[in-house]
């Protein structure tokens, strides 16, 4: 009897030694300010904006960070994750820095004046590469719609951002890159923002205005239509 007690406290203590060794999961988030911005104007909002959820591949849409290995090969991390998804990571991001350099709320989801002036915004997220201790990379498609004249641009975006050893360097690679991304489609909402609404009766003899995208200093390319 007492051998057998023995070895069920040999037992249990194994399991605890097990469990207290195993290592712990560590999570990430893309949210806060990037690096170098200032806190959002107290000054009323000029103008609202929607920003939908953000589309991102299948591949990474994973709580695990998955990272690459090769340009055929990754990695799934059991201990390394997100602190929600990465599409409402970027989401998240995304509204955070449009709302600081546009001086703007996101609405999205929550109502609003009718007569408010609201951009709406779409992205689509084509690649989400993260290569530890070389780069961080996002490639999305992003459309804007509204302002006056309710014309619509949609451009690429392909932020590349190098980054140092560790998974701490890697998230804030993907963070800058995030904030880049957000500066292409806030110089998109302004262009926008330029163009003058056409009258009714005139409304289908006057094309709307074909505006080029943001300068390819942030990263951008594409035509606006």
């Amino acid at each position: 009897m007492r051998f057998g007690v023995l070895l069920l406290t040999l037992g249990a203590a194994g399991v605890l030694a097990a469990c207290a060794s195993s290592p712990s999961s560590r999570f990430y988030t893309l949210g806060g300010a990037a690096q170098g911005q200032t806190a959002v104007s107290s000054a009323p909002a000029s103008f609202f904006f929607e920003l939908a959820p953000v589309d991102m591949p299948q591949q990474v849409s994973r709580n695990q960070l998955v990272v690459q290995s090769s340009a055929a090969q990754v990695s799934v991390l059991e201990q390394e994750r997100w602190a929600s998804l990465p599409a409402d990571e970027v989401r998240r991001a995304l509204s955070g820095d449009l709302a600081q350099q546009l001086n703007a709320i996101d609405v999205y989801g929550t109502p609003y004046p009718e007569s408010a002036q609201v951009y709406r915004v779409k992205v689509k997220v084509q690649r989400f590469e993260s290569w530890p201790g070389s780069q961080a990379v996002i490639d999305a498609v992003w459309s804007v719609r509204g302002g006056a004249s309710q014309a619509v641009m949609t451009c690429r975006t392909v932020a590349d951002e190098r980054v140092g050893d560790g998974y701490d360097a890697l998230v804030d690679g993907h963070r800058k890159a995030v904030n880049e991304i957000a500066s292409a489609i806030s110089a998109g909402v302004r262009s926008l923002g330029t163009v003058k609404a056409g009258s009714p009766s005139s409304s289908k003899h006057v094309p709307t205005p074909v505006l080029p995208c943001p300068a390819p200093g942030v990263g951008t390319t594409a035509s606006a239509q």
